[in-house]
């Protein structure tokens, strides 16, 4: 049998966990989800919300992960012999897979940019162009399945190699270009003529979208985004060494993640307003805006080329977090079996995901509770999934698994952990318990 992989750094494990949270969440879904929210209200309920629920679950998470040193489902049953809790494993499980199967749709839209991109092809033809174009795109069901297909090769060629050889390799070099690129992006878009009303939409509250409707949608976000709720926080996890601190490691992660949420809103929406578009494009925001503002720069073409490469840099650091979960909990110990499990869940995720492929085309007339199968992904993964593994996971760490495991790994003062420990055992279940009400309200009135 394989011996068990582990992170070769402190920093290497910080930027896959930080890529599995800075993927589409951050640069895809957050801004789509604060332009159509108010943006500014949305973006604060999004902070807070990360801060004192996200973070701590995200911390339970790292606990249990690297004190089970094994995949969510044995970990698990370690901590909790003789009780059920590795359901919470077998959830992440399920909910990863759903998760990945709706994001390599949009993991393959990329791809069909950058193929445009790459051969240099883009030809703005008029006002609605980048509308038009990507209408077409996501309902041509030909060129959706074969970017699908390719975005899930490439992930599994990743998590294939392992962790250190595969997923850290992989994340050091993407993270870091990511973060440069988006950076150059930023200061781009914030010296367009016009673009401080993108920065006041963003900064300066507008309270009458402060209602219970944002906040429950800041809060999704903010699981979405992190990353956590689906085991797969648990997984990077057990492979962490026993010397490296999970506290430090956690606050880095999240404070990453809001930055990042952040700058890609401040390269979206003051180049939005300058350039007299609406902030609540939705799920098409970046793939309608960001094409538009590449035209205002010199070597428009090389930039556009250059981030959609990123992008999927972004894209593949979440997606290889989510298929490394399902992989790990699928041979428990054998390692072995990595690299064909890796591929026999990446053709069942493939499969799977075909109708929130063709959600936009040919089945854009099929509809689960009013919504299209993406969208019911979607819907299933980020109101339902997400919050009950959050919720699972918040309860086990705080009521079950035993204090002094919890203060062993986490090595920190005893007012921080105080803290931690009320957040996780009080304000995180009952911020998703409310989550939860809104979902199945929200389920029944279609």
């Amino acid at each position: 049998m394989a011996k068990r992989d582990h992170f070769a750094s402190k920093i290497g494990f910080i930027l896959a966990a930080a890529g599995s949270a800075i993927g589409l969440g951050a640069i895809w879904k957050f801004p789509y989800m604060a332009g159509t929210n108010g943006g500014s209200v949305f973006v604060l309920l999004f902070i807070i919300s990360t801060l004192l629920i996200g973070l701590p679950i995200l911390l339970a998470e790292f606990i249990i992960g690297r004190k089970g040193q094994a995949d969510p489902v044995t970990a698990l049953k370690k901590l909790a012999p003789g009780k059920k809790w590795h359901f919470i494993g077998l959830s992440g499980f399920f909910f990863s897979f759903i998760i990945l199967s709706f994001y390599s749709v949009v993991g393959g839209w990329i791809l069909s940019y950058l193929g445009r991109a790459v051969l240099f092809s883009f030809n703005n033809e008029g006002e609605n162009y980048y509308e038009d174009l990507f209408g077409s795109i996501i309902a041509n069901p030909v060129e959706v399945l074969i970017g699908q297909a390719v975005f899930m090769i490439l992930t599994v060629m990743i998590v294939r190699g392992g962790i250190e050889a595969g997923i850290e390799r992989a994340s050091r070099i993407m993270m870091p270009a990511l973060l440069l690129f988006f950076i150059i992006l930023v200061i781009r878009s914030l010296t367009l003529d016009g673009a401080m009303e993108g920065v006041k939409f963003m900064f300066v509250p507008d309270w009458s979208y402060f209602n219970a409707k944002t906040i429950l949608l800041a809060l999704g976000q903010a699981f979405f985004s992190l990353s956590v709720g689906v085991a797969g926080m648990m997984t990077y996890a057990s492979y962490l060494p026993k010397d490296q601190k999970l506290g430090n490691s956690a606050v880095s992660v999240s404070l990453l993640n809001i930055g990042i949420s952040i700058m890609a809103g401040l390269v979206i929406f003051p180049a939005v307003f300058a350039l007299g578009f609406s902030p609540n494009e939705g799920p098409g925001l970046v793939f309608i805006i960001l094409p538009a503002i590449f035209e205002q720069l010199p070597f428009g073409e090389i930039f556009m080329l250059i981030f959609f490469i990123l992008m999927l840099f972004a894209t593949l650091t979440s997606s290889i977090a989510m298929l490394e979960t399902i992989v790990s909990i699928g041979i428990k110990n054998a390692y072995d079996k990595r690299k064909r499990a890796s591929w026999i869940y990446g053709l069942m995720i493939f499969l799977v995901g075909i109708p929130s492929a063709l959600s936009f085309g040919v089945f854009s007339d099929v509809k689960i509770f009013g919504k299209t199968f993406f969208d019911f992904a979607d819907f299933l993964t980020s109101s339902i999934g997400l919050p009950l593994g959050a919720l699972l996971i918040s309860i086990f760490a705080g009521y079950v698994l035993k204090k002094s495991a919890t203060i062993e790994e986490l090595n920190i003062s005893p007012t921080w952990f105080a803290v931690w420990h009320f957040l996780v055992r009080y304000l995180a279940p009952l911020a998703i318990i409310i989550v939860f009400i809104n979902a199945i309200i929200s389920a029944f009135n279609g």
